[in-house]
């Protein structure tokens, strides 16, 4: 079984950006979410490769996964005619002391949203801490993917978006 253990911050700062290696523009849309399914599927296009992820129903940092390469055509299509809302980013990638840290700085509806993700091998996995890392918001669904296309940032109150960045 495929699982994905990953934990989610804000930043501090824009530190990060003098040790981006790499950087990739994506869009990506759901086809089927709760409450009709009991996972998520996605849809994704970036860098030129697209992918189909099935991921299990969890406001936690351990979940199945399974991700499938499919055709970038086939992905354009279902994003254009299956998809409801799609997120649209640019995910930079900091490498830190053997780990890789995936900066994801939001467009279009969630424009403003920078969202570092960090996969670990277990969920107690200690990992690096550079100054720019904020709040761990792991367990806050209104950060996950999904959750950002049915109630993006832009529609976020004051509350919301000030109530984490005490990291």
């Amino acid at each position: 079984m495929a699982v994905e253990i990953e934990r989610k911050f804000l930043l501090r700062d824009e530190g990060w950006r003098r040790d981006v290696s790499r950087s990739v523009a994506m869009r990506q849309g759901y086809l089927a979410a709760p409450p009709a399914a009991r996972c998520t599927v996605r849809v994704r296009i970036g860098g030129g490769h697209a992918f189909l992820t099935v991921k299990s129903v969890a406001t936690a940092i351990r979940r199945d996964e399974y991700e499938y390469a499919i055709p970038p055509g086939d992905a354009a299509r279902m994003l254009a005619t299956l998809a409801g809302d799609v997120i649209e980013k640019r995910r930079h990638f900091v490498e830190v002391h053997g780990h890789v840290f995936e900066i994801d700085e939001f467009a279009g509806a969630n424009r403003g949203l920078v969202v570092a993700e960090l996969e670990l091998a277990a969920p107690d996995s200690d990992h690096p801490r550079p100054p720019w890392l904020g709040a761990d918001v792991s367990a806050l669904a209104r950060y996950y993917n999904l959750n950002l296309a049915t109630h993006p940032y832009s529609q976020w109150t004051a509350a919301e978006r000030d109530a984490d960045d005490a990291g």
